[in-house]
């Protein structure tokens, strides 16, 4: 795991260095270093896309729904189950019906 305290002083002291080490460097030329820098430095934090979350977000809805539905089936299976169940024990227990 990256430790993302560390990872944010490290970018802000190179980000230091790049405004100290040379006057001479025009503004976009600070932009595009620290651009680089700071995504290189997103890039070691696994970090995913909005529609890599959204299309997440939309499975796991899905596989939620269908464990409900899974969990409603087997809860009505177990019920039918239990009734099938009483029902030979009542029969067992009166064999005259």
């Amino acid at each position: 795991m990256i430790d993302k305290a560390a990872l944010i002083n490290n970018i802000a002291a190179k980000a230091g260095e790049l405004f100290n080490s040379d006057k001479s460097q025009t503004r976009e030329d600070i932009e595009k270093n620290i651009k680089a820098l700071v995504g290189s430095a997103l890039s070691k934090l696994e970090l995913v896309t909005r529609d890599e979350f959204d299309t997440q977000v939309a499975v796991l809805r899905h596989t939620r729904e269908r464990l409900e539905a899974l969990e409603k089936e087997v809860e009505a299976l177990t019920s039918e189950q239990t009734v099938l169940e009483d029902n030979r024990k009542e029969d067992q227990e009166n064999p005259d019906n």
